[in-house]
């Protein structure tokens, strides 16, 4: 089975506070997201006898990569035995093209993604709400690949999702060679503009086709919250802004709609 796994913009980006949420604290938000159709990445099941749940492909260990997370949490959830024989005798093996730290959600996509295979070869009697609800323990943007829609208003920690009427844009994406780190980017925006977020923040823009906020705001300042923090961190992102492009999520790539 293989599949693709998209990346994702934020066509608009704002906090609106923090809350706990198991027993830690997060940054709340009133968001865009917007599935990016020319950008993804490939994952396949390969079958292979696995002593153990195996991944080849990635950069990091197995049980660092956000996809033996997801696997854990669906055993951990789900707890049907189908999902441990099927990787005992098949490999994960994934194709990255989306940047890490690149702000497009690519380890996101890739859990959901791979939650939603599972879903399919395991034959799982689970509704997609109950893995939205894994997939947010697991990382912020990983319900809205959960759903796959085209785009939607992302709100909550990024666990409440509201399927926008509009098909994903032409969008392309410019990604400097800066990873940026999405710790320190929300911890710049803690310490030195949480103070001024509102819990209505981009309640208004949330109600706009993403072809037309894009035309109306050219700033990616007043579009993403994020970016002043960004740019604390990383300032040499500076150098690669451009009259057209946007900011994306709390990673380094810059976006613009093509033919809108």
């Amino acid at each position: 089975m293989r599949a693709k796994s998209y990346a994702k913009v934020n066509i608009f980006l704002k906090i609106t506070g923090r809350k706990e949420f198991n027993g830690n604290m997060y940054h709340t938000l009133n968001s865009r997201f917007m599935l990016v159709k020319n950008l993804y990445d490939v994952i396949e099941f390969v079958p292979q006898k696995c002593e153990s749940f195996t991944i080849e492909g990635a950069d990091i260990p197995v049980k660092q990569n956000i996809i033996y997370k997801a696997y854990k949490a669906l055993n951990r959830y789900i707890g049907d035995l189908d999902i441990l024989e099927f990787f005992y005798k098949h490999k994960v093996v994934i194709k990255k093209n989306i940047p890490i730290g690149a702000g497009l959600g690519g380890g996101s996509s890739n859990a959901a993604t791979f939650i939603n295979m599972v879903k399919e070869v395991c034959n799982l009697k689970v509704s997609t709400e109950k893995l939205a609800e894994i997939g947010a323990a697991i990382g912020a943007d990983v319900p809205f690949f959960i759903y796959g829609y085209d785009s939607a208003n992302v709100s909550g920690f990024g666990e409440i999702i509201e399927e926008f009427d509009e098909k994903a844009l032409d969008i392309e994406i410019f990604t400097p060679d800066i990873e940026c780190n999405t710790g320190l980017v929300y911890k710049a925006y803690k310490e030195n503009f949480l103070k001024d977020s509102k819990a209505n923040a981009g309640a208004a823009l949330m109600l706009n086709k993403s072809v037309d906020i894009l035309k109306n705001i050219k700033d990616s300042k007043q579009l993403n919250d994020l970016y002043k923090a960004a740019l604390l961190v990383y300032p040499e992102l500076k150098d690669y802004e451009k009259e057209g492009w946007y900011f994306s999520g709390s990673g380094s790539s810059f976006f613009r709609v093509v033919n809108s």
